[in-house]
């Protein structure tokens, strides 16, 4: 286990401090959403701070559109009224858009903890009051001429004018009931005392219009406030989503912790157990072979016999585990060389073929001649061929049959069946059997012991070679395991030269696909 380094260790026994500051300003950033989304004061608070910002904004974004406009209304009042009055009543107009202007400044350049809603709410109605009151001051000095003209242009005034409002400072509604107010009392009083009865339908349609832009207001603002409150949803999901994979981090370095602890303990014990095995090995194979001469009593060679194989037992299962924690933690180095799968299939069939003649098992190979071969680890296959015909001949009664059958895929690839004619897995079962020591009711009452890693470890093998591993079984008929390799691992035969050609000198050369 050399991959485990000390620094691995360092970093495993606790958690990162950046990721504990990251994981603690999460949590409170959520609480804060939360509370903002529930919580009745705090809730409505933020919220009116949101609006006031908006409104803040609104205003900056407007002001050469609301200074251009009202540079042309003073000029075209000149044609009524005296240029000094249309330059003061603009010098009035631009100290109301400085005034916003200056309190939208201060608001956005201030945090939200100390941002009071209702005293700024306050500021910004005095300030739409103000400017209101001068747009009324122009309507009034308009009125007062005695050309019709100059009435209907006041007309066109108070529309642009009650839109404008309406829609640049709808995020305050009583900012622009501060901003219209002036104007609709300016137009209810001066248009018909100065014009007579002949002017009340420009006066109706005057205040008609500006109801109509109230209600329009009412209804940014609501759409406004609806727009807050989604972007607070967001931001609360967005948090939780984070939070969700901090947590899921914080759970995969617990996991990657206890899987350091464990390759740990693998590399610790394996060899703590395998020196004192090589001992027992050793000394058991002498005593039941008699070298130092024969037993006193007869029972010893049994004894002795028992001794040995519970410790090549023992030090298969000390292997088996190693593999397999290998292949897990994504150890396991593949030493990829030039395999003949049918060349491993046979060689491991005939390794086994004794056992399965004791248990009167007949093994069949259907296995193509001339395959190509692959690029794979063959210490690797072949483990795999023994696992799965171990597996076949374990569980297969007396009497029965396996097929070993090797060929390609119509993709390209090659494949390893092995098919036997035994019980069969249930179907609920095959998910126990794929775990790690699992093992079915029929392995539990076979005489054979087993460890319940070997499919598990064929499977992490195959996929470590990018192929697939499928297992289907029938009750009472028997069970197939069939493992297959990609395409791009089988080595294609290069074509052969055409001797004929290599004769003559200087001819070109042509090849042709080999046989």
């Amino acid at each position: 286990m050399d991959e485990v380094t000390a620094e691995m260790i360092a970093q495993g026994r606790g958690e990162a401090p950046t990721a504990a500051a990251a994981r603690r300003k999460r949590a409170r950033e959520i609480n804060q959403a939360r509370q903002q989304l529930t919580s009745d004061g705090a809730g409505q608070r933020v919220f009116d701070v949101e609006l006031a910002r908006l409104y803040a904004q609104s205003h900056r974004g407007a002001w050469p559109a609301i200074a251009l406009l009202a540079t042309s209304i003073a000029g075209l009042s000149t044609i009524w009224l005296r240029l000094t009055d249309a330059i003061g009543w603009l010098s009035l107009l631009a100290a109301g858009i400085w005034a916003h202007q200056y309190l939208g400044r201060q608001l956005l350049a201030l945090p939200e903890p100390r941002v009071s809603p209702r005293a700024w709410r306050h500021k910004f109605m005095a300030a739409e009051a103000f400017r209101g009151c001068v747009w009324a001051l122009i309507v009034v000095l308009l009125v007062l001429q005695t050309d019709p003209v100059a009435r209907t242009f006041v007309l066109f005034v108070l529309v642009i004018v009650a839109a404008m409002t309406s829609m640049v400072s709808a995020p305050i509604p009583w900012a622009v009931f501060s901003g219209l107010a002036p104007l609709a009392l300016a137009t209810a009083i001066f248009i018909p005392l100065n014009g007579g009865i002949e002017n009340i339908p420009v006066a109706l349609m005057a205040g008609g219009s500006e109801l109509y832009f109230v209600v329009l207001a009412r209804r940014l603002y609501a759409t406004s406030l609806a727009t807050i409150t989604v972007g607070m949803e967001k931001e609360a999901l967005i948090a939780e989503l984070e939070q969700a994979k901090l947590n899921s981090d914080e759970a995969r370095r617990r996991a990657e912790e206890a899987n350091l602890a464990k390759s740990r303990f693998l590399a610790t014990m394996s060899h703590e157990l395998r020196t004192p095995l090589n001992a027992i090995l050793g000394f058991s194979e002498i005593m039941k072979s008699e070298m130092l001469g024969p037993h006193s009593a007869p029972p010893y060679r049994e004894y002795s016999t028992d001794i040995h194989s519970s410790g090549q037992h023992l030090l298969m299962l000390i292997n088996e585990i190693l593999d397999l924690s290998r292949v897990e933690a994504g150890r396991y180095e593949l030493r990829e060389e030039s395999v003949s799968i049918p060349h491993v299939a046979e060689d491991c069939g005939h390794l086994l073929s004794l056992r399965a003649r004791n248990r009167g098992i007949t093994v069949v190979s259907d296995i193509p001649p001339n395959m190509p071969r692959v690029w794979a680890d063959e210490r690797a296959i072949r483990q795999i061929a023994l696992n799965l015909l171990t597996n076949a001949i374990k569980f297969t009664p007396t009497g029965g049959e396996i097929t070993v059958t090797v060929g390609l895929t119509p993709a390209g690839g090659q494949f390893l069946s092995i098919r036997d004619t035994g019980p069969g897995i249930p179907e609920d079962e095959i998910p126990v059997i794929m775990s790690s020591f699992g093992r079915g009711s029929l392995a539990q009452k076979n005489a054979d012991e087993g460890t319940g890693l070997g499919l598990p470890i064929v499977k992490g093998l195959v996929e470590l070679h990018g192929g697939s591993f499928t297992l289907t079984s029938e009750v009472r008929v028997g069970t197939e395991v069939v493992v297959t390799l990609p395409p791009e691992r089988v080595i294609n035969a290069l074509p052969m030269m055409d001797p004929a050609e290599d004769a003559v000198p200087g001819a070109q050369r042509r090849t042709r696909p080999a046989a």
